[in-house]
């Protein structure tokens, strides 16, 4: 399996540090944000890594190299403007290949979610043995984390492994999930086109499954939570 990493955002809320430094290489508890995903895939085994990049991406790749010095392979979609994230997806396919890959946004901090969890997640039965049809969610697993401040409503509700734009309670999207190629085949190489909604045309389908994450989660949205997880080894040094 590979993995995406989506690190082509501005970081606005994060200026003016965003202004020198692209939001993925802030440091959270002594290392970039970015530089956990990619121990934690190594961790488990997924090697192939893609970053897309667009502001201030060659600071990424000038220090994340190839990915030797990680037990990675690292390559590169630079892109001329951020193209959000499904259209990044679509942008970097050439280097994604034919299998489900996962996808993981640059900018969040969990360290302790375990990648081998996502191996199998889009295999052809699900946990009871039973196969799919063709409308159960076989296009894409994402994890889901408690609505946070900048969500506060949510995102998707939950039946059993199912995921839906109705119901509650509702939850909000981790920015982590497995998805198959043919999923992004809709979308040219170069438009701009957010996973959102690509997840709720195919949630409307029953297509989409997914579970609760619990374990720590952040999005790093503000120079104040920023200073907030760093608090411990000295508030605001990132």
């Amino acid at each position: 399996m590979k993995a995406m990493i989506f690190a082509a955002g501005r970081g606005e809320r994060m200026r003016p540090l965003t202004d020198t430094c692209p939001k993925p290489l802030l440091k959270v508890r002594g290392r970039p944000l970015i530089e956990w995903h990619v121990l934690n895939l190594v961790r488990a085994g997924i090697t192939e890594i893609v970053i897309n990049h667009a502001h201030l991406g060659h600071m990424i790749e000038e220090y994340l190299g190839d990915g030797s010095r990680f037990g990675a392979t690292i390559r590169y979609s630079a892109e001329k403007e951020a193209l959000e994230t499904a259209g990044g997806i679509a942008y970097a396919r050439h280097l994604l290949g034919e299998e489900p890959f996962v996808a993981i946004s640059g900018d969040i901090y969990c360290p302790q979610f375990d990648f081998a969890e996502v191996k199998d997640v889009l295999h052809d039965k699900d946990m009871w043995g039973h196969a799919y049809t063709a409308e159960q969610r076989d296009i894409a697993w994402i994890w889901l984390v408690s609505n946070r401040w900048f969500s506060p409503k949510g995102d998707f509700g939950l039946n059993l492994y199912t995921v839906t734009n109705t119901g509650e309670p509702k939850w909000t999207y981790g920015n982590i999930g497995v998805f198959r190629p043919e999923m992004f085949d809709a979308i040219a190489p170069g438009q701009h086109y957010g996973l959102g909604k690509l997840l709720r045309e195919f949630a409307d389908q029953g297509r989409v499954g997914g579970e609760v994450y619990e374990g720590e989660w952040e999005n790093v949205g503000t120079v104040q939570q920023l200073e907030q997880l760093n608090a411990p080894f000295g508030a605001g040094k990132a």
